[in-house]
This record gives structure tokens, sequence and C-alpha cells, in this order.
């Protein structure tokens, strides 16, 4: 029977050095699942709120009536929080889709002695799609 002993809290920060490439993979996998998970229950928090727009209800936007959807839509799409949320939603989106083609390739027995090369070619591909994709979500926003 083996036996623990409490190793205490400095060699515990110590083991993220000994970390390697893949278990960082397994990290990041886990937590933007975890994130797009969290992301599709706002989305419909947030929608729910606005379902009154269905219905036909609308609201006085600028002593003009608009649908209480559009209103909620464009109200935070106006925000530079919401699009800059949405630029963290993309890159947590493209990175868990392409690590997830990466785990389905080794999956395959595809690339086994390139893990750590194909974990790093999707974290700078994740940074090169969401850096060119800024200008696009960042346009006509107010601060």
């Amino acid at each position: 029977m083996s036996q623990s002993y409490n190793r205490g809290l400095i060699e515990d920060f110590g083991r993220w050095k000994e970390f390697s490439a893949g278990m960082w993979a397994w990290i990041f996998h886990k937590f933007t699942g975890w994130v797009l998970i969290g992301y599709l229950f706002t989305h419909i928090a947030v929608l729910s709120t606005s379902i009154g727009g269905a219905q036909g209800e609308t609201t006085m936007v600028d002593g003009e009536a608009v649908n209480v959807y559009t209103a909620t839509l464009q109200g935070l799409e106006g925000l530079f929080l919401i699009r800059l949320l949405e630029v963290g939603l993309l890159a947590v989106a493209v990175f868990h889709i392409l690590n997830g083609l990466r785990l389905l390739m080794v999956d395959l027995g595809v690339g086994l002695e390139a893990q750590d090369k194909s974990f790093y070619a999707s974290l700078v591909l994740t940074g090169a799609i969401t850096v060119a994709s800024v200008p696009t979500f960042l346009t006509e926003v107010s601060i």
C-alpha cells in the first residue's frame, strides 16, 4: 500500500515547471471546453431576456419604438467590453477546434511523434486568426 504525505505549498507550485506540452494541451482543452459551455448558458440567458420580441413587444429607444430583441442585441453590440469578449470567444473556439482536430489525428495514429509541434502550431494559428479578426470585431464600437 502506498503512503501519501503532504509535500507542502512550495513543492506544489514547483510542479508547474514539470508540465510538458501534452499536459498544457489537456489543461487548455478542458478550460476552453468549460468556457464554451459557460458561454452557451450565458447566451441562452441573454437571449431569453429579450424573448418578448418574438411576440412583437417594443421598447422606446431614442424616442423610437424598437423591437425588444433588436434593442437588446443593438445595445450589447455597441459595448466595447462585449466586442472584446467576442474576440476572446473566437480565440477559445478556434483553439478548441484546432486542438480537437489535433487530438483526432493523434487518436487515429497520425503524427504521434509530433504532438508537441502540433500543439504549438495550434496555439500559433489560434493567435494569428484571433489577431487578424480584431479589426472586424472592433469596427463601429463605442468605448
